[in-house]
């Protein structure tokens, strides 16, 4: 068995896939507002759905290189809790945005290689939270969400000055083999627990809050 993790399922599209993240026991719900994203919304869609989570539960929306203008009409519209940075955003973009929205930033960094962990360091000088992802394919159309994994051995037994969470390829199956070798106490899944891209399985979303919290056995790969 591995300790319990803090899960963050992303990639929400629907009020009934809202309340079952929040029923399988999910920390953090995340939104996507990048149009080349399956899991895109529009405004009034988001606050429809972000409206369905219940008290306590942390609302992130997940943003790519989006300018003022475009966060403005986010945080206006939709009730959130962090605001998630996962494009090519640099550090004083993300101290930018902590003090125009007084919001908690969550940077997203790519992992492909030990080359990436220098990066891992800048950010955690300046981003409330990192999210430590497998970074895309080359010329990819979106920078996550594509259930690519990374060696994890990269950054096993290492910490930063803020707190993180692991992403990247994450499902019930290896979640726990994850938590173990990187020692992530945080977790992020999007694809791995869809029944199709931006519709959410119910099941899977319950079975990897299971795995992740240590409530199932290390599942057999």
């Amino acid at each position: 068995m591995v300790p319990s993790a803090r899960v963050k399922i992303c990639g929400l599209t629907r009020p009934s896939d809202m309340r079952a993240a929040v029923e399988a026991g999910a920390g953090y719900v995340g939104l996507v507002f990048f149009e080349k994203s399956p899991r895109h919304l529009a405004l009034d869609t988001a606050r429809e759905v972000a409206l369905a989570a219940a008290d306590g539960v942390a609302k992130v929306a997940l943003t790519v290189n989006a300018t003022d203008a475009q966060l403005d009409a986010i945080c206006v519209a939709v009730p959130l809790d962090i605001l998630q940075l996962h494009g090519s955003e640099s550090p004083a973009r993300v101290a930018a945005v902590q003090a125009r929205y007084g919001l908690p930033v969550m940077k997203a960094v790519g992992v492909a290689g030990a080359e990436d962990l220098a990066t891992l360091e800048t950010y955690a000088t300046v981003a409330d939270m990192l999210l430590v992802d497998a970074k895309p394919p080359k010329n990819g159309a979106l920078p996550g969400g594509n259930g690519l994994t990374f060696d994890w051995r990269l950054i096993a037994g290492r910490q930063w000055s803020r707190p993180w969470m692991l992403a990247g390829g994450l499902t019930a199956v290896n979640v726990a083999m994850a938590m173990e070798m990187t020692g992530a106490r945080q977790v992020d899944v999007s694809s791995g627990v869809e029944r199709a891209p931006g519709v959410k399985d119910p099941d899977k979303m319950q079975a990897f809050v299971d795995a992740a919290k240590g409530n199932v056995p290390c599942p057999k790969t």
